[in-house]
């Protein structure tokens, strides 16, 4: 879902949240404020009836930081903008034919205890140097823009270990039959303002065919610094024998501390991150890789 408001500078906003058994609290944001979005993004997505039927907590500092707000997205009724905040309609998308075929895909949330997601995140931000710009198996320019960090022993053991303990569940939902694992691999890769993948699968060449699943771990500081990088997981339809991207897809938010499993033959992208402050330490951190055959 884009959102889109007749403001194109930032300004200061003040923001009432409406919430659930008549209570109301009110933030100054600016108008580009990655919070702003997400509370937008909620009542629009709810209104729109959208697949995924994810239940969110927001986190939101108050007090100059003495205190935090607490409340699960379905609490949020509305919000009271002052100066006002219009949205642009967004044209309702037409049903996929029925021949196309579903992506699947699961999203599991706390992948990792608060303890070890907060170790994770500390590593990053020393590591911060060691990241490299990141490049595609074709090389092709424009198509991908982020840093990554290959080599991170400590902690690619544990997120390995601990997608191999939730393996036969993650099977079981995908509805995939068993397969033999020859490789677990991992990168770590960070997205900070303007940064974005284009679509692509994760198995179209001849060096990534025995990839079959393609696993994304998200971990960010909070309260959320950056909007965006949602991932849109398309599905398929064949043609000429081959899998191609049809029109419709799902929306995958990046929630802290979840992550996610699909099928590497789907095309997917992810969506441009928007991080105002640019600095290192709000970017949209993953640690992703693939199961290979």
């Amino acid at each position: 879902m884009t959102l889109a408001s007749q403001h194109t500078q930032s300004q200061a906003v003040s923001v009432k949240l409406l919430l659930a058994g008549g209570h109301e609290y009110t933030l100054k944001l600016n108008s580009d404020a990655p919070l702003l979005h997400e509370l937008l993004t909620t009542l629009v997505d709810r209104s729109q009836s959208q697949r995924s039927n994810f239940s969110g907590l927001f986190q939101i500092p108050v007090n100059e930081g003495r205190s935090v707000i607490y409340f699960p997205s379905e609490h949020l009724l509305g919000l009271v903008t002052e100066p006002p905040i219009f949205l642009e309609p967004v044209e309702e998308i037409q049903p996929e034919p029925k021949d196309n075929l579903v992506s699947r895909y699961v999203q599991i949330d706390n992948f990792l205890t608060d303890e070890e997601r907060d170790r994770l995140l500390n590593y990053v931000f020393q590591q911060e140097k060691a990241f490299v710009s990141t490049n595609t198996s074709t090389d092709a320019l424009d198509y991908r823009r982020s840093q990554v960090l290959y080599s991170f022993p400590n902690f690619s053991e544990l997120i390995v270990n601990r997608i191999q303990a939730i393996l036969p569940d993650i099977i079981s939902k995908l509805e995939l039959p068993p397969f033999p694992i020859s490789q677990i691999e991992t990168q770590l890769t960070s997205h900070n303002d303007g940064n974005y993948y284009k679509l692509h699968n994760d198995n179209g060449s001849s060096d990534t065919a025995t990839r079959e699943l393609t696993y994304v771990y998200y971990f960010y500081r909070e309260p959320k610094p950056f909007a965006g990088g949602e991932l849109l997981i398309y599905d398929s339809k064949i043609e000429n024998n081959y899998y191609v991207k049809a029109d419709s897809f799902n929306t995958v938010e990046p929630r802290n501390n979840s992550i996610v499993f699909f099928l590497s033959r789907y095309m997917h992208e992810v969506l441009p991150v928007r991080c105002p402050s640019r600095a290192f330490r709000d970017s949209r951190f993953t640690v992703n890789g693939w199961l290979r055959r």
